[in-house]
C-alpha cells in the first residue's frame, strides 16, 4: 500500500475497531455527534490553519479570532441588534485579528510563530478585559432570534447547517489552493520563500491575504460555536488549536509531495475526532485520550514519510 494511504487506512482501522469495542459508537445519535458536534467547527478552523502553514507559517492565534468574533456576536445579539449586523460584526472582528497578524508579519517582517502568538496572549487579555474578568455571556433560549437556533442546529433537506457551512469553505479553499494563481503563489511561499521573493512575487500581499482569510473562517467557526451553545465563552477557541495543527499535519500525508491540502485536512480532522469520541466511549479519561490521539498522529506520520524515504532510497 502507498504511504500517502496511511492516513486512510488509519482511519478505516480506528472506525471498525471502536465499532467492535463498543456498542454505541455506530448509533445514530453517536455519529450524528461526531460529525456536526466535533468535527465542524474543528474543519473550518483547520482550513485557516492548512493555508497558513502552506505558506511556510503558522497560525498560534485562531482561537482569538473564534473567541473575538464569538463576543462580539454574541453581545450584538444580547443587545438585540438585528442578526445580519450581528455577523457581520463577528466577521468584522476576526478580520480584525487577522490584520493584526497580516500587520505583525507581512510589514514588521515578524515571523508567524512570534505574531500569532503574540496576538493570542493579546487576544486573552481582550476578552478578559472585556467580560470582567472571564465571564461567559449566555443567552436566553427564548430570546433569540430563530435565525439564531437555525445556524446551530437547523438543517436543510436533512443535511445540518453546519456541514454545509463546512462543505462550503472546503470547496472554497480547495479551489483557492489548488486551482487559483493566489493558491501557487501560496504554495511557492511554502515550499521556496527565497525563490518566491527573488522571483519578483508580492510575498508581502500574499502573505497578508493567508492571514486574513484564516481568520475570516475563524470567525466563522466562532459564530457557529455562539449559535451551538447560545454563549459566549472566553477563551473557548484555545481548544482548537493543537488539533488544528495536528490535523493539518496529518492531511500532509495525504498529498504526493507531502504538502498541506484541504482533503487531507479533512481526514485529519475526522480521524482525530473519531479517536477522541471511540476513547470516551471505553472509558478512557481525557488525559489518555491526549495520549491516544499524539501516538496515532505520531504513527500516521512514520508510516507515510518513512515509506516516501524508502522509495526515494530504492529509486536512487
Amino acid at each position: 500500500m502507498s504511504s500517502r494511504y496511511a492516513l486512510v487506512a488509519a482511519l478505516v482501522a480506528v472506525f471498525a475497531f471502536f465499532s467492535v469495542a463498543t456498542t454505541t459508537f455506530l448509533t445514530p445519535g453517536n455519529l450524528e455527534s461526531i460529525l456536526v458536534n466535533n468535527f465542524a467547527l474543528l474543519a473550518i478552523v483547520s482550513l485557516g490553519m492548512t493555508l497558513a502553514i502552506a505558506a511556510g507559517g503558522i497560525d498560534l492565534s485562531v482561537g482569538t479570532a473564534i473567541d473575538i468574533a464569538s463576543l462580539i456576536f454574541v453581545s450584538a445579539v444580547a443587545a438585540h441588534v438585528a442578526m445580519p449586523l450581528a455577523v457581520l460584526g463577528g466577521l468584522a472582528g476576526g478580520l480584525l485579528v487577522g490584520a493584526f497578524n497580516a500587520g505583525l508579519i507581512a510589514g514588521l517582517r515578524i515571523t508567524p510563530f512570534l505574531a500569532t502568538l503574540g496576538t493570542l496572549f493579546i487576544g486573552q487579555s481582550v476578552q478578559q478585559l472585556s467580560t470582567s474578568g472571564g465571564q461567559p455571556i449566555y443567552l436566553i433560549t427564548g430570546h433569540v432570534p430563530p435565525v439564531f437556533a437555525f445556524i446551530g442546529h437547523g438543517t436543510v433537506l436533512g443535511i445540518p447547517f453546519a456541514m454545509i457551512v463546512v462543505g462550503g469553505c472546503a470547496a472554497i479553499f480547495a479551489t483557492i489552493l489548488g486551482r487559483s494563481l493566489f493558491g501557487r503563489r501560496v504554495e511557492a511561499l511554502g515550499a521556496q520563500p527565497g525563490v518566491a521573493w527573488y522571483s519578483g512575487l508580492r510575498v508581502s500581499r500574499d502573505t497578508a491575504w493567508v492571514y486574513l482569510l484564516g481568520s475570516l473562517v475563524c470567525a466563522i467557526a466562532g459564530i457557529l460555536l455562539s449559535c451551538t451553545v447560545r454563549a459566549y465563552v472566553p477563551l473557548s477557541g484555545n481548544a482548537y488549536l493543537l488539533n488544528a495543527i495536528g490535523a493539518t499535519f496529518l492531511g500532509t500525508t495525504f498529498s504526493r509531495v507531502g504538502r498541506p491540502n484541504v482533503a487531507g485536512t479533512l481526514l485529519g480532522v475526522l480521524l482525530l475526532n473519531i479517536v477522541a469520541n471511540g476513547l470516551l466511549l471505553i472509558g478512557w479519561n481525557f488525559y489518555w485520550q491526549q495520549v491516544g490521539s499524539g501516538v496515532l498522529i505520531f504513527l500516521v506520520l512514520v508510516v507515510s514519510f518513512g515509506g516516501g524515504r524508502a522509495r526515494s532510497t530504492r529509486a536512487a
